[in-house]
């Protein structure tokens, strides 16, 4: 047997039984005993112990002084599977929000790091609120001191919004198509927006090529919007977070494309 199908073989065996799963999950966090597992995940007493026996025989565990640890390797292999099971998740949760969408943007970091979204919300628009979504972005920006944005199309109140936080002393740093550059810049009031500019505290770069992602980096929460396979931007859904692991996430997906963009 070569070292690809051990490899399958061992995946296979582990992601086939829940309870094996819940084991490992268990062991994962720190070293426990038969007991100490049943008191954590209420599973059988019988059913732990006879799935303990079968872990250690396929070398996935071993146990030292009455209690169980994993094997390195089986470490790897449990970590590894339940990446790949969160990502599968949140794709299914949020399949409108994936779906028919223009990806091409996301780096490949953030591709492979999409369960850092594992607590994100879901916001979409209803008949009966057709401004849910860019009233969520607007309750964001107002009650943010700074912010990092893609913006990748015109909103009349973007630059109201930009200018709130530049008169309160904010720092603005932003992703705009050359194209919208002069529209939303020269609606910000002169002074202020000369004032901040001089100080650093407005970053503005027109991008050239087309902006694919709306993003918005407040100080305590980030929110994500993506055109739709036709070209439309898609305004009746965002992810939005304010989970720390997500706003890392934002920061990365955000200075990746300044990077691939800015020239």
């Amino acid at each position: 047997m070569n070292f690809h199908n051990e490899i399958n073989n061992d995946i296979k065996f582990l992601a086939k039984s829940e309870i094996r799963l819940k084991i490992l999950s268990e062991l994962y966090n720190h070293p426990n005993s038969v007991r100490g597992i049943v008191n954590k995940t209420d599973i059988t007493y019988s059913s732990v112990s006879s799935n303990i026996s079968k872990l250690e025989q396929n070398d996935h565990i071993r146990k030292i002084d009455n209690q169980y640890h994993i094997n390195p390797m089986s470490e790897i292999y449990f970590k590894t599977f339940m990446d790949f099971k969160n990502s599968v998740d949140i794709i299914n949760d949020y399949h409108d929000f994936w779906n028919n969408h223009n990806l091409n943007q996301l780096s490949m970091y953030c591709m492979k790091n999409l369960t850092d979204l594992k607590d994100s919300e879901l916001i979409e628009t209803t008949p009966i609120d057709i401004y849910k979504t860019h009233n969520t972005i607007k309750k964001q920006l107002m009650e943010s001191e700074s912010i990092k944005a893609i913006f990748p199309y015109l909103h009349p109140e973007y630059p109201q919004l930009i200018e709130h936080i530049l008169k309160n002393k904010g720092i603005v740093e932003l992703l705009i198509p050359r194209s919208i550059y002069k529209a939303i810049m020269s609606k910000i009031n002169d002074k202020i927006r000369k004032n901040a500019l001089k100080q650093g505290n407005l970053i503005a770069y027109p991008v050239k090529e087309e902006l694919k992602i709306y993003l918005t980096i407040c100080d305590q929460s980030m929110s994500l919007g993506l055109f739709k396979d036709d070209g439309s931007f898609d305004q009746n859904r965002i992810l939005i977070s304010n989970n720390e692991k997500a706003q890392k996430w934002a920061e990365t997906l955000f200075e990746n494309l300044k990077n691939d963009v800015i020239k």
